[in-house]
């Protein structure tokens, strides 16, 4: 562990956010930009490199490392963004190696923004996780990470574990169906035949946030799509564990609060597909940094 603060860089669709972050995982100096401003701007990472310059320059004591989180696939080098689905025009371009050249005196880390907040986990979680875990996000999309004895498992060309693009149901990938739009289209459906009374409406959107927030005053019809949802989560975890033998997993992402509700589903696949060796010791549970874990994730790369 390093004992000096790092400045980390999460970047999402809607916000890229930074901070520097001292060894106890305290951020310092915290400010989130629009991310539609930097796509404005024509060169979307000359207006990155720009903006941590200024970060750094403007901070109170010398900071020369920096990490930083992209929600998509990056070459093995960590030289090139691959595929950013959020951000299009950030594909195939050599992000990492202009950081670097723009960065001379800093060394600077690039990760998949949800195997660095699974790293962020590992390093400051108030209770560590034990040294192997899978980490699943389930927000607007589903991102996944494994960490083995206590470094993030990348695969052959450094992109492994992309949970969110397996077949899942009705012919669709797993982000399809749970991310946060395939919640609200798998709501829209069922209410359609719903017969009981539920505090959603049928003439409005359906919001993901309103359907957190009825299923925790016992909304029946929340309880019952979150439910399904759960089932389609266990599926694809009953793929994982038996893969990777793993038996910790942490659920983090900005859809993580309908946890207690997903949670009974998943654990009836699992209960039905697994042979007592896999359920002996498994664990599930929330992710504990909440909105912090993309910039703590991107920051733990540094260290």
């Amino acid at each position: 562990m390093i004992t000096e603060h790092v400045l980390g860089v999460d970047v999402g669709g809607n916000h890229v956010k930074m901070g520097f972050v001292d060894p106890q995982g305290g951020i310092h100096q915290f400010q989130s930009y629009y991310t539609k401003d930097f796509v404005a701007s024509g060169d979307f990472t000359q207006k990155l490199i720009q903006t941590i310059q200024y970060k750094l320059l403007d901070y109170g004591q010398p900071v020369n490392r920096v990490g930083i989180g992209f929600p998509g696939t990056l070459s093995k080098d960590r030289n090139t963004t691959l595929e950013i689905p959020a951000l299009p025009e950030l594909n195939g371009q050599p992000v990492g190696r202009r950081l670097r050249e723009a960065l001379p005196d800093c060394q600077v880390w690039l990760a998949n923004d949800a195997k660095a907040a699974a790293l962020g986990e590992l390093l400051f979680a108030p209770v560590r996780p034990p040294d192997s875990f899978g980490f699943i996000t389930l927000g607007t999309g589903i991102g996944s990470a494994y960490v083995q004895d206590r470094n993030i498992f990348i695969g052959a060309d450094g992109n492994a574990l992309e949970l969110g693009h397996i077949p899942s149901r009705n012919g669709l990938r797993l982000e399809q169906n749970i991310g946060k739009q395939g919640i609200l289209n798998l709501a829209t459906v069922r209410i359609q035949t719903y017969q009981g009374e539920t505090a959603i409406s049928r003439l409005k959107p359906i919001s993901a946030t309103e359907m957190v927030v009825e299923a925790g005053n016992g909304d029946l019809f929340c309880r019952e799509v979150f439910f399904e949802v759960g089932e389609i989560l266990g599926e694809a975890l009953v793929a994982l564990i038996r893969i990777l033998d793993v038996k910790t997993i942490l659920i983090g992402g900005g859809l993580s609060a309908s946890w207690d509700f997903v949670r009974p589903g998943t654990e009836k696949v699992l209960y039905h597909y697994l042979t007592p060796y896999y359920l002996e010791g498994l664990h599930l549970s929330k992710a504990t940094l909440g909105n912090d874990a993309g910039l703590l994730g991107a920051a733990s790369l540094c260290m």
